[in-house]
């Protein structure tokens, strides 16, 4: 392991992947402040959140289920980022370049759960 979890890829790209929902969610109608917007937001800290609470666990089988908490946050972003785009709140770059990070980190995860189980 590296000297931080800020050292893991797939945190910086999961962390790269929330600032980037906070922002498009900004221009996303009012009417969505505790629907969509909301959820999507809290979805996605909870990525790089999981990943980092995890990766300072005592013991293996802690930091995957963290790791898993965090697969599955990824999923569920995945399908919210489709709905904003089929709603029209985002603009069809704007999900391309989350939907590409959301590929990214959901590879990463799983290959980082994988190493772990290995280990």
């Amino acid at each position: 392991m590296g000297k931080s979890y800020k050292d893991l890829i797939v945190w910086q790209k999961s962390y790269a992947l929330c600032l980037l929902v906070y922002e498009t969610t900004k221009t996303y109608p009012k009417s969505e402040q505790y629907g969509l917007i909301n959820q999507l937001r809290r979805c996605a800290v909870s990525i790089p959140s999981n990943i980092s609470e995890g990766y300072n666990r005592q013991h293996r089988g802690e930091y995957i289920q963290f790791l898993s908490i965090a697969y599955g946050s990824v999923a569920e972003l995945e399908t919210q980022l489709l709905l904003s785009k089929d709603l029209n709140y985002c603009s069809q770059e704007k999900y391309e370049k989350a939907q590409g990070l959301v590929i990214e980190v959901s590879k990463m995860l799983r290959a980082l759960m994988e190493s772990i189980k290995n280990a």
